[in-house]
């Protein structure tokens, strides 16, 4: 519950550590999992003396415990190890220090680490973190390669030398780290994210040697997934041999099976690729000899036709076709003008025999009267009337006689 205080009514500092107490004790006693980091066992002392330290978030406590306690697990526990303490929190007032009272102690055992690394796997597997389509492709010739690893480590050593014999201008930004123990995790999450942050580290290394299932333990550490999962530069995990499978392998882009086999996923060999642009050069020469010989060949074979060889061959042979056309149709028309002409003088005749100025010429007259009509009938005038007689030379008057 909350104290009243103010400036005016303070209470003093051994009252709040009495209260600080007081709700540690409501507490009660807890199972606690951690890294034993210190371990002190004086001759003769009655109590021995520990430090618990959670690896994945930085924070220690200090563990105190009765010597029967911890000599009931003395042979198997030690500095470094993962142990699981059942304790009570204890506040001790005059020095305003928290500690645990441990009254039992059990190690972590492998099989057990395994069984909780493959629940942290499949919760890990459910948010995504391992999917393949998360997955990136380094570039080709990554400009700067960053690595993270071990001080003067074989792991350090195989990834820089084999990197250099297979492209001698490469380029690394190394980060040493703590790569077992209590401190590896934070330093490794630390030297990752400080070269994801570099613009020009076009990819991430992660390194280390082979060893036992708790010396790889960091490797698998939910902070550190979740980091690597974050990064924006694709990251390559190189831990262990090849039958060791960290969760850091699951979430990398890509896993190398040795920090060897790193350098060869990394950076490409420059034997090989002088080899492959040797290869595709020659290729690319057949390729165009393939098409000039072929090109060629069509050639040769296009001038060998009579067309190419004879060009005005077809042209005289058409010229002649449209010369005996052009005969062919001069006599056609001069045969149709004829039959015209013949038609044209036969209608012409019978126009003119049948024509009035043909039968007027005969000695025939035509009798008009004065309106201009012909006279066909003798009932047609009166006495006396007064008729144009047409005849072929010229016309005159003429009377009617009763």
């Amino acid at each position: 519950m909350a104290v009243n205080t103010s400036a005016e009514a303070p209470i003093p500092v051994g009252e709040v550590s009495r209260l600080i107490g007081g709700w540690i004790d409501r507490l009660g006693a807890v199972w606690v999992e951690g890294q034993i980091t210190q371990l002190s066992r004086r001759p003769g002392a009655g109590v021995v003396f520990m430090t618990l330290r959670d690896a994945s978030y930085d924070i220690s406590v200090g563990v105190t415990c009765y010597r029967q306690v911890f000599d009931a697990v003395a042979d198997v526990v030690g500095e470094g190890a993962r142990v699981v303490v059942h304790c009570k929190p204890e506040w001790y007032a005059p020095r305003g220090q928290l500690s645990l009272r441990a009254a039992e102690i059990r190690p972590v055992g492998v099989g057990e680490l395994l069984a909780r690394l493959e629940q942290l796997k499949k919760s890990l597997a459910r948010e995504g973190l391992f999917a393949p389509e998360r997955k990136r492709t380094p570039p080709f010739l990554p400009r700067l390669v960053g690595l993270v690893c071990g001080r003067a480590s074989a792991a350090e050593r195989d990834v820089l030398e084999n990197a250099r014999r297979r492209w001698p201008a490469v380029r690394f930004e190394v980060r040493n780290v703590a790569v077992q123990g209590v401190h590896a995790v934070p330093q490794v999450v630390q030297a990752v994210e400080e070269l994801d942050a570099v613009d020009e580290v076009d990819v991430i290394v992660v390194a280390r040697g082979g060893g036992s299932v708790e010396d790889l333990l960091p490797f698998s550490d939910e902070q550190l997934v979740r980091a690597v999962a974050a990064c924006r530069t694709p990251v390559v995990s190189a831990i262990g041999h090849e039958p060791d499978h960290p969760l850091l392998d699951h979430v990398a882009d890509v896993r190398a099976s040795t920090p060897t086999d790193a350098a060869k996923k990394v950076v490409p060999d420059v034997g090989e690729e002088y080899e492959r642009v040797r290869l595709l050069r020659d290729r690319a020469r057949r390729c165009v000899q393939a098409f000039v010989d072929r090109e060629e060949r069509g050639l040769a074979h296009a001038l060998a036709r009579p067309s190419m060889e004879e060009p005005h061959r077809m042209i005289d042979g058409r010229a002649q076709e449209v010369t005996a056309l052009l005969d062919r149709a001069r006599r056609c028309l001069r045969h149709q003008l004829d039959r015209t002409d013949s038609e044209l003088a036969h209608t012409h005749a019978r126009v003119v025999a049948l024509s009035p100025a043909a039968t007027l010429k005969r000695g025939y007259a035509v009798l008009q009267r004065a309106d201009g009509q012909a006279v066909r009938d003798p009932g047609e005038v009166a006495a006396g009337e007064a008729l144009r007689a047409r005849v072929s030379e010229g016309e005159f008057g003429v009377r009617v006689d009763a």
